[in-house]
């Protein structure tokens, strides 16, 4: 191909790329498959490849969008610091404030805007040197801890309000919005969760976080997220000496901003906060309140509020909405541990329907325990007020009618009716058979689980299905699918011969598991992977746990009386002991291997493993510092002796250079335990 038709091909492709990318990112009306669009991109990086000096920075290979992918933690250092409001609560307090800035400009006026149940991020424009009169987004970034945020700007890219470009000729323009998910969005996001057998997300406002900061903005655009911009940060005159008026601005050219009213005065201001606050159940989205603002934005330092808020604002918080129900039913679930949970079911005493609070229909609340119910007189036919517990947890809030009868929880467990025992000193009350078929899908699942005995391919959906079947009534009967390859082959419910085979070989492979492994996947209360690793180290075998008394357990470092106790019941129970021989005799190791090169040089130590580390893998670090008398903790607190930190370390890091504590590198670690 001649120097011209490879350039003229190379103009072609670009410039159809480019609007694919429009069609693709700022439309949300693509045109063509991600295949099509990807041979395009293809093509293009061939001739780039072959012809390195066509490529420019305006190439498609090399501007936002030309990638689904961001790069994590890439730290950016905001212009303007992102800070935030100081709340209030009262409307003397509003009136208060008003007061103040009044008597030293008593000219001022003032923005009454929604505060949205959000996230911030502050988008930065440029002006574009190759389209006159325009401008084009250079960066998005989150707020991080107010000074230093994270570069989002390829997923910032996927919402739809914010713009690539914009028609506003100036040199730099920087505006703060807040993202948010709607509710119909985040309802979709957890109907298909729930689909899935997946985990439910809380809150719009925790979801829309958590979609802004993945790797995959294909991701972010599919669960979807939206943006309103309620502040110009930097920018011409024209657009920050009257806030209210540079959102006029930004509203002309396209820009989604918050509803905002311009105000001169208390009354004004108290009358937008109700407006605000009686439109918030028809709202699309959460708010958190209402904003009010010195509009002239030069006499906004003349009233700070501390370093960590924004000068020349306040919050205020409005008090939960509140609702009164009367009560249908009580139900009542059996959770992994054995563990009880009431739920009461209700409606609206006013509509008949579920109750709407904070712009969502509420029929359930969590009731706790059987002592919150008599305190709280919970009874069908009772009545009783409900709000939101931070506009985001539904809670009774008292009774309004008592019932005829208060509602007491059943003496024998609701599934398989075995007897159930009260915990002594809480208000816990509990199944204690193994093989109740309520906790037999999760206790079996926490069993293979990763953090257990990490049988591979042995996921919930699967064991569900081997549940319904029959086939596992206890961890033991994982041990003995074997027995039924050609009939679960028969029937697909692993799959075929290949995936069957597969997952019997991961069986078979479990059994070689460190009894570490069993000890924690039965799933004992209040044992977890560190308790079952100090516990074994007492014993050669875990059939010996069967003798030990309730002192013998306490006279175990870490282990208090609650845990001795719950160790005693459950190795002393007839039923546990046959299910462990059982295994036992199925060829699952229970003989503890003495350790090659294991020693104490770390006794006492509790550390931290956080970031990547040149040549050690976490999990492969933290099995080293247990194997050298070291305790391997997830998290930061007072108790950590120090912390092994890598690349990308992030808050883990943050939080033990706050607290004082020791940091060392791998190599230092290494040299500890030589």
């Amino acid at each position: 191909m001649a120097d011209k038709e490879i350039k003229a091909r190379y103009q072609e492709l670009s410039e159809t790329i480019k609007y694919h990318m429009d069609r693709y990112y700022n439309q949300d009306a693509p045109e063509i498959s991600d295949f099509e669009y990807d041979k395009l991109m293809q093509e293009l990086k061939e001739l780039e490849k072959e012809n390195p000096e066509l490529v420019t920075k305006d190439s498609p290979s090399q501007i936002i969008g030309g990638t689904a992918k961001r790069e994590a933690g890439v730290k950016v250092t905001h212009n303007v610091p992102m800070l935030s409001i100081e709340d209030v609560f009262d409307t003397e307090d509003v009136k208060a404030w008003v007061n103040k800035v009044h008597d030293k400009h008593p000219d001022a006026c003032f923005s009454v805007e929604q505060k949205i149940d959000g996230l911030s991020m502050t988008l930065r424009y440029e002006r574009n040197p190759e389209k006159s009169g325009y401008m084009r987004l250079t960066l998005a970034e989150t707020r991080g801890d107010g000074r230093i945020g994270e570069d989002v700007t390829v997923n910032a890219l996927v919402i739809p309000d914010v713009k690539r470009e914009i028609k506003y000729d100036a040199e730099y323009l920087e505006l703060r919005g807040e993202v948010y998910m709607s509710h119909e969005d985040f309802d979709r996001f957890n109907a298909k969760q729930e689909e899935m057998g997946k985990k439910l997300a809380a809150n719009p406002r925790n979801l829309a976080a958590g979609t802004l900061r993945q790797l995959d903005s294909a991701i972010t655009k599919e669960r979807g997220l939206r943006m309103f911009i309620f502040n110009v940060q930097e920018g011409p005159e024209e657009m920050t000496e009257s806030h209210c008026k540079g959102l006029d601005i930004l509203e002309s050219l396209g820009i989604p901003v918050v509803r905002h009213r311009f105000c001169r005065n208390s009354e004004e201001i108290l009358e937008a906060i109700n407006e605000i606050g009686e439109e918030r159940g028809d709202l699309t989205f959460d708010l958190d309140g209402a904003v009010i603002k010195v509009d002239h934005t030069a006499w906004r330092d003349d009233f700070p509020a501390g370093s960590k808020y924004s000068s020349g604002h306040i919050a205020y918080k409005y008090p939960p909405e509140e609702r009164v129900v009367v009560m249908d039913e009580i139900l009542v679930d059996v959770g992994r541990t054995g563990k009880l949970t009431f739920t009461g079911s209700f409606h609206d005493k006013e509509t008949g329907k579920p109750a709407r609070l904070c712009g969502t229909f509420v029929s359930r609340a969590t009731l706790h325990n059987q002592d919150y119910i008599r305190d709280m007189k919970v009874g069908i036919g009772g009545e009783y007020k409900l709000f939101k517990s931070g506009e985001i947890i539904p809670k009774l809030n008292g009774c309004v009618t008592e019932p005829e009868v208060v509602y007491e929880a059943p003496s024998v467990c609701p599934v398989c009716g075995h007897q159930l025992v009260r915990e002594e000193d809480t208000a816990d009350i509990r199944c204690i058979n193994p093989t109740c078929p309520a906790q037999v899908s999760r206790t079996i699942a926490y069993f293979a689980s990763r953090d257990a005995m990490n049988i591979m391919g042995l996921g919930d959906t699967l064991i569900d299905a081997l549940a319904k079947d029959g086939y596992l009534k206890s961890y033991a009967d994982i041990y003995e699918l074997n027995k039924y390859r050609d009939e679960m082959i028969e029937k697909g419910i692993i799959g075929k011969e290949k995936n069957t085979d597969k997952l019997l070989g991961e069986i078979e492979k479990s059994k070689e598991n460190d009894p570490v492994m069993l000890l924690t996947g039965l799933a004992i209360r209040n044992v977890g992977k560190a308790t079952a690793r100090e516990i074994m180290k007492h014993v050669s075998d875990l059939t010996e746990l069967f003798s030990i008394t309730v002192d013998g357990f306490l006279s175990m470092p870490d282990i208090g009386d609650t845990t001795a106790n719950d160790l005693y019941e459950f190795f002393h129970s007839e039923e546990n002991r046959e299910l462990i021989l059982r295994m036992k005799a199925l060829g699952v190791n229970m003989t503890v291997k003495e350790d090659e090169g294991a020693s104490d040089k770390l006794s006492g130590m509790t550390i931290v493993v956080t970031g990547t580390l040149p040549t050690l893998g976490r999990k492969e670090a933290e099995e080293l510092i247990t194997k050298n008398g070291g305790k391997a903790a997830g998290s930061v607190s007072k108790k950590t002796s120090m912390v092994l930190a890598g690349e990308a370390a992030g808050s883990k890091l943050t939080k033990a250079n706050e607290l004082g504590i020791r940091v060392i590198n791998e190599a230092e670690f290494l040299e500890m335990i030589e």
